[in-house]
């Protein structure tokens, strides 16, 4: 894990009262994340937290139910919805 430095106070955040933190500019960059970006929390550990975009984290899911349906199964049963 990449640590930010030459941020202004060294990378370092705070959480507010609200549980709320501002996430140095350099860091976002650095991870590729902007404004709009769904993300998903988890605690990994303590005094660790790993934020990931929702994208990425759906990303390894696809395809992973290839086969499971016979081929047209599945044209098939949209017709049916109609």
């Amino acid at each position: 894990m990449e640590i930010v430095k030459n941020v202004r106070r060294r990378g370092r955040t705070r959480i507010s009262a609200k549980n709320q933190i501002t996430i140095p500019v350099a860091a976002l960059r650095r991870a590729g994340l902007k404004p709009g970006d769904e993300l998903r929390v988890e605690a990994a550990g303590a005094g660790r937290i790993v934020l990931t975009r929702v994208e990425e984290a759906l990303g390894g899911y696809a395809g992973r139910l290839t086969g499971v349906y016979p081929k047209g199964s599945l044209k098939k049963l949209r017709r049916e919805w109609r």
